[in-house]
């Protein structure tokens, strides 16, 4: 008799006290809003776990943007990244009916997210791929022929596995983006399926906006799945996940508090002056790369609430500027 595939982990002393943690704060989650019935706050976290998974893998889009294309208003922005948008809105608000352990509703799911831009959604890859990291080839993925097994392997791992729900999903992330199942969208399917097996744990979840988090730590993201990789072994990427989920939960119940600015953030606020276009911004920062900028100063600081735009209704507007909120002068009185 074959023995049953045990993807490789170690449950370490972290992991146990995360645990315990997230599952202390979902219960105080629960007591506060037991239905989860803020239609508001979900739809905002909602457009956070969005934006947050589709910024990882290179989408310039604003939370703005993605608020006006849920409310079905027009958008100028690349076709492509207003495509992964509508996806990725259909497919979360199908997930709540998707079983984590069903590979038939991970296949649809993929199909949904790579609507419009994947020859073949929905069908594993077959040829051979490997994951670029600059100009070198980080991962080799399993060679496409072992695909269809090696996914079974899992699915029949997490159908069965005594392990805390947490630490499963976080092994099931982990080896999904391993094996690389599809030709692409593999990412962004690894998170939204984390989300999906959370679920079986307590629905709240759905509405814990992880990704968002993922993308705020982006570096250490893709340093957890390097790691654990020449590890041969996913401990790292488990503690690195319930770290994003706690933080996430934390931030939750205390929507009041403003999260970590980042160095660069506080850069931007300290020289903004009035109402200023993107390029006066970036002038005064001396940074030429737009999609640097947009990633590590104009969207985390949007995110907080800490600057908005002039034109909201118009975010591609030639005449868009962007000046400080009441909420980032605060935040720099405070800082002063």
């Amino acid at each position: 008799m074959v023995k049953p595939y045990v993807p490789p982990f170690t449950i370490t002393s972290p992991m146990i006290s995360l645990v315990a943690d997230i599952s202390l704060l979902i219960g105080r989650l629960s007591s506060v809003d037991p239905a989860s019935g803020n239609l508001r706050l979900r739809k905002a976290n909602r457009i956070l776990t969005i934006q947050g998974s589709l910024a990882i893998e290179g989408n310039t889009l604003t939370e703005e943007q993605i608020t006006a294309i849920m409310e079905g208003k027009r958008v100028f922005a690349p076709p492509r990244e207003v495509q992964e948008v509508r996806n990725a809105i259909n497919a979360y608000k199908l997930c709540e009916q998707w079983s984590g352990h069903s590979k038939k509703d991970m296949l649809a799911a993929h199909g949904i997210l790579m609507t419009g831009l994947l020859d073949l959604p929905a069908v594993f890859r077959t040829g051979n791929v490997g994951v670029i990291a600059g100009t070198t080839v980080a991962h080799m993925a399993p060679p496409a022929n072992r695909v269809p097994y090696l996914m079974d392997d899992l699915f029949d791992w997490i159908k069965t596995s005594d392990v805390h729900l947490l630490i499963t999903s976080s092994v099931f992330h982990y080896e999904f983006e391993f094996i690389h199942p599809f030709a692409d969208g593999n990412g962004r399917m690894g998170r939204l399926w984390q989300t999906v097996i959370l679920s079986r744990w307590n629905p709240l979840l759905f509405n814990v906006p992880v990704e968002s988090l993922v993308h705020k730590h982006q570096a250490e993201y893709y340093d957890a799945l390097n790691i654990s990789t020449q590890n041969n072994e996913s401990s790292v990427f488990i503690e690195f996940m319930l770290n994003r989920i706690l933080e996430a939960v934390q931030t939750l119940l205390t929507p009041g508090v403003t999260p970590d600015v980042t160095p660069e953030v506080k850069k931007m606020l300290s020289i903004m002056d009035g109402e200023m276009t993107r390029r006066q911004i970036q002038k005064k920062l001396g940074l030429k790369d737009e999609k640097h900028f947009r990633q590590n100063y104009q969207q985390p600081a949007a995110a907080q609430g800490l600057i908005e735009m002039t034109i909201p209704d118009k975010p591609n507007s030639r005449l868009q500027k962007y000046k400080i909120t009441a909420k980032g002068i605060n935040y720099i009185k405070g800082e002063n």
